[in-house]
Parts: C-alpha cells; sequence; structure tokens
C-alpha cells in the first residue's frame, strides 16, 4: 500500500490566517467569560448571540456583545474576535445587523447561521462593506438544505469561509450525531470550500467529558480537509490543536520533499521511493508553514497508522 503524503489543498495560509484552528464560543449571555476566553489560547473567540442566548436576554446580550467588541477594538495582539448573529433573515438577525450598522466598531469576523442560500448573507456582507469595515463573513451551515445549496453559497462575494453545523444538521436529517452519519455533509461543506478556495471549519464535539472521542473526531476533521474545529469549552482546545498540527512524520516526510525538490531544480524526483512533481511539494510546503506556526504547540496527536 502506498504511504500516506501530506494533503494538499487551493486554500492558501493568507486565506485561512495567521491561526484559525481553534474557534472558542462564548454565550453572549455570560460576559464574565468574555475575558477568560480571550485569554484561552484559542484562535478564534466567537460570542454568540443565536442558540446559547434565551429570548428574553437578546438585546441585554446584543449590548453586552457589542460594549465588549468596543473595548478590544485596539488590541494590538491576541485571538480573532467574532460574534455569531441570530439568523439574519429572522427579527432578531434583523436587530443584531441594525445594531452593528449604528455601531463604530466592528468585531474581526461576523458568524451568519442557517445559512441555506446566498441571499442568507448578502445583507450581512454589505453591511460591512457599508461600514468599512474589515470585518470577514462566515456562513453557518447547518442543514440539509444548506448543503445542497453549498455551490451558491461558497460563491456569494465576500464571503470568507464556512462553518458546519453538526447538531442542527442532526436534527434536521433526522440522523445520529455520529462520525459515520456526518461524512456526507462534512466531506460537502470541504469539497464546496475548497472549490471556492475558502477555508472550512468543523463543528464543535459536544460530550466535554469525552476527550478520546474529541481527538479521534478533530483527526478525522483534519483527514477531510477542515481549516479548524470549533470548542464549546477551553478544555478541548488542546485536543483540537495538538490534531490539527502536522506530527512529526509529517514534518520529516514534507522536509524531504522539499529537500529533493530544491536538488532536483524543477524536474521530477522521488523522496522516499514516493514520485515527487508539483502538487506533493505544494503540500510540502504547507505542512511545513502548519508546522513552523504550531512550533510552540504540544505534540502533535498521533495518527492512526
Amino acid at each position: 500500500m502506498q504511504k500516506s503524503l501530506p494533503r494538499t489543498s487551493e486554500i492558501t495560509d493568507a486565506s485561512v490566517g495567521p491561526g484559525m484552528m481553534t474557534w472558542l464560543v462564548t454565550p453572549g449571555v455570560t460576559p464574565a467569560r468574555f475575558g477568560t476566553a480571550l485569554a484561552s489560547g484559542a484562535d478564534v473567540v466567537l460570542l454568540d448571540l443565536e442558540d446559547s442566548v434565551p429570548a428574553e436576554t437578546k438585546e441585554t446580550a446584543r449590548e453586552a456583545v457589542l460594549a465588549f467588541v468596543g473595548a478590544q477594538a485596539r488590541r494590538a495582539e491576541g485571538p480573532l474576535l467574532g460574534v455569531r448573529i441570530n439568523a439574519a433573515r429572522s427579527a432578531e438577525g434583523l436587530r443584531d445587523v441594525v445594531a452593528l450598522a449604528d455601531f463604530s466598531s466592528w468585531p474581526d469576523l461576523i458568524v451568519v447561521p442557517k445559512v441555506e442560500s446566498a441571499r442568507d448573507i448578502a445583507d450581512v456582507v454589505r453591511a460591512a462593506r457599508k461600514a468599512a469595515s474589515e470585518t470577514k463573513v462566515w456562513a453557518l451551515v447547518e442543514s440539509p438544505w444548506g448543503v445542497l445549496a453549498l455551490p451558491g453559497i461558497v460563491h456569494t462575494p465576500g464571503l470568507a469561509g464556512v462553518l458546519f453545523g453538526a447538531a442542527d444538521y442532526a436534527a434536521a436529517a433526522g440522523c445520529g450525531l455520529t462520525s459515520r452519519a456526518m461524512w456526507y455533509p462534512r466531506s460537502q461543506l470541504v469539497t464546496a470550500a475548497a472549490a471556492a478556495g475558502i477555508p472550512a471549519v468543523d463543528s464543535p464535539y459536544f460530550d466535554l467529558d469525552d476527550q478520546d472521542g474529541l481527538r479521534r473526531d478533530a483527526l478525522e476533521a483534519d483527514e477531510l480537509g477542515f481549516a479548524g474545529k470549533v470548542a464549546v469549552h477551553p478544555r478541548q482546545l488542546k485536543a483540537i490543536t495538538q490534531a490539527f498540527a502536522p506530527s512529526l512524520h509529517d514534518v520529516e516526510e514534507a522536509r524531504a520533499v522539499l529537500a529533493a525538490a530544491a536538488e532536483a531544480d524543477g524536474a521530477i524526483t522521488t523522496a522516499g521511493g514516493v514520485m515527487v512533481g508539483p502538487p506533493l511539494i505544494k503540500a510540502a510546503r504547507t505542512v511545513a508553514r502548519r508546522a513552523g506556526h504550531n512550533q510552540s504547540a504540544t505534540t502533535p496527536a498521533p495518527r492512526a497508522s
């Protein structure tokens, strides 16, 4: 059997960002946790105004989130700060967009949930552009209808990336919230995103006490081609970071490919008995960059042989 090689992708490091592997979602109704989330080590901190906020506290959460975003506007370093608004075509979602439009400081990114067509995100993209904001807009796809509409969604002008929502998808599809049941929608999401040249980020793993299950799920997400994964608690971040960091074997293999390519000076060559051409060289460069970004991280999780 041919041994595995680093996966390649048309998604560049620039499109993914300096660090987009770990996303930590925090309820917008708990402002005391916002600062803790920023200090958690996550690449992206996502303040949630949607599912985790009861209807009667939507306005209070919105005010708390916008106040925190405004206070963090001049940060020189730290994670990206995002806000998940309510569904853009809902009453609360419209209130979220209006509040943002009236706000002088926008977050680094906005996540729009329940996306099932380009129309569901186009207004948010226009609002960000009108405000001359550098805010990136991401689509959260979490239904069978959203998966079927992915070719149109991912090519929406101004869309920065897509996320997968497994729990809502499973509820709508009437399937289990299991790895096997999620293979199809996850693969569809990654494929559509790659075709559009944007990154895809995987759904959270919801069992906080199952670290082994989280590791397996995160490793599978990395293998499928996701750029990162959402965490629902800070204690999940370490396992996700380890899963998405290149293994020592991956790094050594990538270095061997790059060394062989440099020596061949553009000609087709081999490394470790495997033919090396432009696609594998590109993949090796991606692995080397990812390893450099994670050189201070903990030891990567072992890959299955």
